[in-house]
């Protein structure tokens, strides 16, 4: 259950489901005797990402797994740092602290809620591994600055593009900044395996160390394409193959691509002139990409004024049978972020915004009464 949810009847915060020809792929992957991973579907769920990505893409079961595979991949140990931007969710620090790194919590911008750019800098040190950058909503990171930063100071870059496949900056894809980038196909995200994600390598030095990692540590890869002739053990790894059943499933919502991101769009698009006025009128903050942003409506938030307003807000919606969902706990005031010396204090505006934060419901086949419905009860309160 993502946090904040309720099982309530009405609209709900998110309603995951077929857009094409998942059935039919799933049945023909069953069918196949091909039910492990790198199948053909996985095949070709990697050349269609490559594809708009400019870059090898090998499908993970999920953006955990892949988080994990480039801390692996960056040769993370005992007494690194890896800077990370508190308002995220715990997986984008989680693989390095695995590999013995310590995250540094750095704090977000207020109009975008991603990693401060001003800030990183001043973080940086010569213990540093990786800066993780997060595309909060899918709306991009200041990659011009971040970029230059990372490269003065010798730095990997690494995107957490789970929120943005297919987003762009200064007509750059999202996932083509760093050395590696992840994705995720979580249930929650604009296209689904169910479970699921890919690693994303920019770095064709990475390439070939990427293979062996996901499949147990072995050189399997190399084998298949006749390289050597038998596969073994040579480095570390993991298990980090989906099913073939998954990449069925995956497959036919990525051949519907365009289809999905013109609905959700619109979907989001409805949201920002609806509440136009309301936000203003209420003193709410809307979300506000910049010019050279182009956001896939992953999610639609507000910012209510302060935590009491948000709560009151969430019971309105609540009574009409609207899923209003806040976010995620700043990693820096977290069980686990306080282990790492997280205090109150340390980053206000990610303190603040997840004391503010209400997404609204947005999946691609939120009806146009549904949403309307969403609106009309917004609309109905008054800060």
């Amino acid at each position: 259950m993502t946090p904040g949810s309720s099982t309530g009847a009405g609209v709900p915060f998110n309603r995951p489901g077929p857009v094409g020809r998942e059935a039919e792929y799933v049945l023909e992957a069953m069918r196949s005797g091909h039910l492990s991973g790198d199948g053909p579907f996985a095949k070709r769920c990697e050349r269609m990402l490559g594809e708009e990505l400019g870059a090898r893409v090998l499908l993970t079961p999920s953006c955990t797994d892949a988080l994990e595979a480039a801390a692996l991949l960056l040769d993370t140990r005992p007494g690194d740092e890896v800077i990370v931007p508190s308002f995220t969710f715990p997986s984008t620090a989680l693989g390095f602290v695995l590999r013995g790194a310590r995250p540094v919590f750095v704090d977000v911008r207020a109009d975008t809620l991603n990693l401060d750019e001003t800030k990183l800098a001043g973080a940086i040190t010569e213990r540093t591994r990786a800066i993780l950058v997060m595309h909060y909503a899918g709306i991009a990171c200041e990659m011009d600055a971040i970029v230059e930063v990372a490269a003065a100071r010798g730095v990997a870059i690494v995107e957490d593009n789970a929120h943005g496949l297919f987003g762009r900056y200064r007509g750059r894809p999202l996932g083509t900044f760093g050395r590696l980038a992840t994705l995720s196909f979580h249930e929650t995200k604009n296209f689904t395996a169910g479970e699921g994600g890919a690693l994303v390598v920019n770095d064709p030095e990475l390439l070939e160390r990427a293979e062996i990692l996901r499949e147990k540590g072995t050189d399997r890869s190399r084998f298949f394409r006749g390289q050597v002739d038998k596969y073994s053990w040579v480095d570390l790894g993991s298990s980090y193959l989906p099913s073939e059943l998954q990449a069925a499933f995956l497959a036919a919502q990525l051949e519907a691509r365009v289809e999905v991101q013109r609905r959700r769009l619109e979907i989001w698009d409805r949201y920002q002139s609806g509440l136009g006025c309301w936000a203003a009128d209420n003193s709410v903050q809307l979300p506000a990409p910049g010019p050279r942003i182009e956001h896939p409506a992953h999610l639609y938030y507000i910012l209510l004024p302060d935590l009491a307003t948000r709560e009151a807000f969430r019971r309105h919606m609540a009574a009409r049978g609207i899923d209003a969902l806040f976010h995620y706990v700043p990693l820096h005031l977290s069980g686990m972020g306080n282990q790492f010396g997280g205090r109150v204090g340390d980053c206000p505006v990610a303190e603040s915004v997840s004391d503010r934060l209400v997404r609204l419901p947005l999946f691609t086949d939120l009806r146009p009464a549904e949403q309307e419905r969403v609106v009309e009860a917004a609309l109905e309160f008054h800060a």
